[in-house]
């Protein structure tokens, strides 16, 4: 009988290691480690496991549990073994030696070797590695490469000899990289935007570094994902920048290219809905790769090796597409901030749909290796309760379930392809562990379907096509950043219509006082600063004001106010043009009159046309100032004739000089300097009529 299935699992308190179908037992062998413990992981052949507490690391056998080997070193914090299992890497936290020097705290170790008795175990290399993200060193599949990303260049050494440098690959910029698998020896690296320049993707043959045999240059590269399929043969470019320029979304800018290692396919993959991309995974046949993308409810399409799309699902809210280490099947999910429903597809058979696994909210999903089962699991410090571990079906029923205090990390055993039986997963069903039929007399089933809340006038009927989702029916969501998108359902109408209210026409919203949209000048108005859009406002109201007053002038001889009409609502609207302009003229009068008769700014002024003694006040001299209207050449605003400025300046003063003669009259006391101006009233009137007889 073959070895059953297996994961290892990591606690705030241990580690262990459970034996899945069909015995769902703990590993006999294996010694449960306590402690403060870091880390653990399998090697990616499955035949070792490591796991590291803050004096030690230690690998054991994965088939029995016994020890192979311990390394005395403390305070590791990550271990990886390369991909055949012959080595094993530590990182620790960095820090400093007594010279103020940074330790060589990346090293390097052979996973199994003689020791001679009483000796210490050594690391074959030791580096200085700072950062813990991508800390580890990039193998070949058949390990006689390694490299290791340092300033502008890539250095590769023999997996051997890690105590000198073979070969380098030298990058001005260079910011990632990624080995290929399978037989050929590839490299892809990437430099990004630059002093106006366009980002890259290089693929380069090893160890001939001389010119790449395959490249992409773009736009919106800040950062990408280097995703090679299994055979080595093409490779996606997931480019992604800090900030969508176009205000459209908090997370960047995406966009997705697909580069053959042979230099004969470099294109966009082409993605018909508008939105970011969630997610993209390449099948294990290395033919086909699945893409998530567009705003939620998001599109799923499976597209072949040259970019071509072969099969869309249905738009659903995911964001997480994995397909099974066999190939046949591909589970699409939304995990997150997202329900975790699992929809499970086969390939095989015209893309079926084989169930859907309402699985919580888990944030790890794996499938097993031999594609029978997925694992679910909710882990700290995502979330601190209802930790533990799912074992489903690929039929979608629940087979195991094992609750945990702060689970950290989970995950399966690895099975190289030629150790998994040929058996169809999905037939037959096996029964499930008592642990899951308990599970499901927890499980509460609701009495009625829960959906959104509704008002009571609104239940009983369907949902407003407005108010739908994508996949229910509804119109696809448009990010319009501020401009109003209209459905052909009513999806997306403007925020300007008020329930009851007669629906406001399309076009430009407008501000009250201020110049509408389609004015002159108002186009090209994006690209100024706002200081610079609030100074060209004013500058705006100044020239329509002063317009206005010069029109009064013209109309009246510059010294009676124009005509007002208020509009619907005024009082206007039955009367004859002539009577109109009497009523206008009449209101203007009172209120001119009322403001001069209380004394102008004077704080004690009366709120009535009469002294509070009930006199009434003298009358005020009334003088004829009314001139004939100067022709348009002076009086219109953009002039720059020095007789109208001198005419214009002349009519000022006569205005200004009544205004004080009927201040005064009100009984306000007025300066010194005012009685003067009020003074020269004749000198003025004088030069004002010698300057219209020279315009005439």
């Amino acid at each position: 009988m073959a070895n059953p299935l297996q994961f290892a699992y990591r606690t705030q308190k241990a580690i262990g290691v459970t034996d899945a179908d069909p015995v769902y037992e703990p590993l006999p062998g294996f010694v449960k480690p306590e402690g403060n413990l870091r880390c653990c992981v399998y090697s990616p052949c499955g035949r070792y496991l490591a796991w590291a507490s803050s004096e030690r690391v230690c690998v054991v056998d994965a088939s029995v549990g016994h020890i192979l080997t311990n390394i005395a070193i403390s305070n590791v914090f990550e271990v990886a073994f390369s991909p055949r299992g012959s080595f094993v890497s530590t990182w620790e936290r960095p820090a400093k030696d007594e010279n103020g020097d940074a330790t060589k705290n990346f090293k390097i170790w052979r996973t199994v070797e003689d020791i001679p008795e009483g000796a210490e175990k050594q690391p074959i290399g030791r580096f200085v590695q700072k950062s813990q993200t991508g800390w580890n060193l990039q193998y070949t599949s058949d390990e006689k490469f390694c490299a290791r990303l340092v300033t502008n260049e890539v250095q590769f050494y023999n997996s051997d000899d890690l105590s000198t440098v073979w070969n380098k690959l030298r990058v001005e910029g260079v910011a990632d990289f990624a080995i290929a698998p399978g037989q050929s020896h590839g490299v892809a690296v990437f430099v990004p935007e630059r002093k106006g320049q366009p980002a890259a993707v290089k693929v380069y043959n090893v160890p001939q570094f001389t010119a790449p045999i395959s490249q992409k240059t773009f736009f919106k590269g800040d950062k990408v994902q280097l995703k090679w399929n299994s055979l080595g043969t093409s490779l996606i470019v997931l480019a992604q920048t800090d900030v969508d320029k176009s205000n459209k979304s908090y997370y960047g800018e995406t966009t997705l290219y697909l580069l053959s290692a042979n230099g004969t396919l470099d294109a966009r993959v082409p993605l018909d809905k508008d939105g970011p991309i969630h997610d993209v995974s390449w099948s294990p046949n290395g033919k086909e790769f699945g893409v998530i993308y567009g705003y939620m409810p998001a599109k799923t399409t499976i597209f072949n090796h040259r970019a071509i799309a072969a099969h869309s699902f249905p738009i659903a809210p995911r964001n997480t597409i994995i397909f099974s280490p066999t190939g046949r099947f591909a589970l699409v999910a939304g995990f997150g901030n997202l329900a975790g429903q699992i929809d499970v597809y086969d390939l095989e058979k015209d893309y079926r749909k084989i169930c859907t696994i309402e699985s919580g909210n888990p944030s790890v999903c794996q499938w097993s290796p031999d594609s029978r089962y997925i694992m679910t699991a909710t882990t700290s410090p995502r979330l601190r309760v209802d930790n533990g571990v799912k074992l489903w079906h690929v039929g979608g029923g629940i087979m195991y379930h094992e609750d945990m205090v702060e689970l950290y990390n989970v995950s399966w055993r690895p099975v190289l392809p030629e150790n998994l039986p040929r058996s169809d997963p999905l037939h037959p069903v096996p029964a499930p562990h008592t642990s899951a039929i308990a599970y499901l007399g927890t499980v509460k089933t609701p009495s009625k379907p829960v959906g959104a809340y509704r008002p009571p006038g609104a239940r009983g009927m369907s949902t407003p096509m407005h108010f739908r989702r994508e996949d229910e029916g509804g119109a696809a969501h448009i990010m319009s950043n501020g401009t109003q998108n209209v459905g052909p359902n009513g999806f997306g109408r403007p925020r300007r219509q008020v329930p009851g209210a007669e629906f406001l026409e399309s076009g430009a919203r407008t501000v009250p006082g201020a110049a509408p949209a389609d004015a002159p000048g108002a186009n090209g108005d994006e690209n100024l600063s706002k200081a610079a859009l609030k100074n060209k406002k004013k500058r705006n109201n100044k020239k329509a004001k002063d317009a206005e007053g010069k029109d009064g002038e013209k109309r009246d001889g510059g010294l009676a106010p124009p005509t007002l009409d208020r509009g619907p609502g005024s009082g206007n609207e039955g009367r004859s043009p002539e009577r109109r302009g009497q009523h206008n003229q009449r209101r203007h009068d009172r209120s001119r009159s009322r403001h001069n008769f209380q004394g102008g700014n004077n704080p004690g002024r009366h709120r009535s046309n009469t002294q509070q003694n009930g006199q009434a006040p003298p009358a005020a001299p009334q003088i004829q100032t009314s001139q004939p209207p100067a022709g348009d050449s002076l009086l219109s605003p953009g002039s720059q004739n020095p007789a109208s400025k001198k005419l214009r300046s002349l009519q000022k003063k006569i205005r200004a000089i009544e205004d004080l003669e009927m201040r005064h009259a009100g009984g306000e006391k007025l300066e010194d300097t005012q009685m003067k101006k009020i003074a020269t009233k004749a000198a003025v009137v004088k030069e004002l009529e010698a300057m219209e007889k020279e315009v005439r």
